[in-house]
């Protein structure tokens, strides 16, 4: 009988040894296992969400984030069923797929950057003599948006500006290069800066405006011929010495640019980077599809880490302007940290905003 009482102890000993390891391991199984999130994402976004350092974080936090990139503007025209959330690069987008989604307002808005114009350094000396632009140094100065929309009015020529002459490749009309505003972001916030100005200082908002500010904004985008979708597209363009010496897109892009270029081999010295003294900014927004995309979007704003990996990747993280500074004191020397002197112009709305793009595109 004692036999039989110990051979019964040994096998519920056994199997509560069996069952703790079994416990053990789902416990560890829950810890390191992550919730896949999906989401169309702006394509400025793709190297933060493919950054190591970024998955690494958020697998900490239990997520897996698997992204495909879209125009802003074009995520109105997808079917986002099955996804989690949707992150254009600015509000305007933003705003227009949370109504038609019905998404929970206030939408989370975890890091924005604004539009900058980059330019190589002999087209930045020759805008600055022309009285177009304001050189802080090598790196940075500031653009005249009044006096580039003048120029760009009457069709003025690099030629006409001083000190072109001595320039080879700076021949033909004087313009920026953007992206297509009817599909990406950075072309559309492009023409909202411009409006703002050419509209005397206020914000495009009635159909009045929109006609009085159109044949200049057709100008500004009939003068590059066919646009790229993208402002990645546009900036390797110009990085390769390719195309025109005058770029519009996002600072973000830039602030990741010379981090690389710092940790490799030094800056690029013939960078220039231009602040509009008229811009916008870029509000990265989520818009959460479900209670998923909503966690996600909160922890991208609130997360020390992920904001420290969202500077690294050039974006300015919401309420905390000091964060950017600090972590970009390596290259003041091209960046306006504080965005001194540079005025910040409202964003028509979505339907104002894609007219104006129409109108423009012609």
């Amino acid at each position: 009988m004692r036999r039989i009482a110990g051979i019964v102890l040994a096998v519920l000993l056994i199997g509560g040894v069996v069952a703790a390891v079994v416990a053990g391991r789902q416990g560890d199984d829950k810890g390191t296992a992550t919730k896949t999130v999906r989401g169309v994402i702006g394509s400025e976004k793709s190297d933060f969400f493919a950054d190591p350092d970024v998955v690494k974080a958020l697998a900490a936090k239990g997520y897996t984030v698997k992204t495909e990139a879209s125009g802003s503007w074009a995520m109105d025209g997808l079917d986002l069923k099955g996804y989690d959330f949707a992150f254009p690069s600015s509000s305007a987008p933003a705003d227009a797929l949370a109504e038609k989604y019905h998404a929970r307002q206030p939408l989370p808005r975890p890091f924005y950057s604004p539009l900058v114009v980059v330019a190589h350094r002999s087209a930045a000396q020759v805008l600055a003599a022309g009285g177009l632009a304001v050189l802080d140094g090598k790196g940075k100065g500031t653009l005249k948006m009044a006096a580039y929309l003048d120029a760009a009015r009457h069709d003025r020529t690099w030629q006409q500006l001083k000190g072109a002459a001595a320039h080879g490749e700076l021949t033909g009309t004087l313009y920026i290069t953007s992206t297509d505003p009817e599909t990406s972001n950075s072309g559309a916030l492009y023409l909202a800066a411009a409006s703002y100005v050419a509209n005397g200082g206020r914000v495009v908002a009635s159909d009045a405006d929109v006609a009085r500010t159109a044949p200049l904004l057709r100008k500004l985008v009939s003068v590059q011929g066919a646009q790229q979708p993208s402002s990645d597209s546009v900036f390797r363009d110009f990085i390769s010495g390719a195309g025109n010496p005058l770029v519009c897109l996002y600072e973000s892009q830039v602030v990741s640019l010379l981090g690389e270029q710092s940790g490799r081999h030094g800056t690029d010295s013939d960078l220039v980077v231009l602040y509009p003294d008229t811009t916008v900014n870029s509000d990265h927004t989520i818009v959460p599809l479900d209670d998923a995309g909503r966690a996600l979007g909160e922890l991208l704003s609130t997360d020390p880490t992920l904001r420290g990996l969202a500077v690294k990747h050039g974006f300015r993280p919401q309420g905390d302007s000091a964060e950017f500074v600090r972590a970009t004191a390596d290259r003041a020397a091209y960046l306006n940290q504080t965005l001194t002197g540079v005025r910040q112009a409202p964003v028509p709305t979505f339907a104002v905003l894609h007219e104006m793009a129409r109108r423009a595109r012609g």
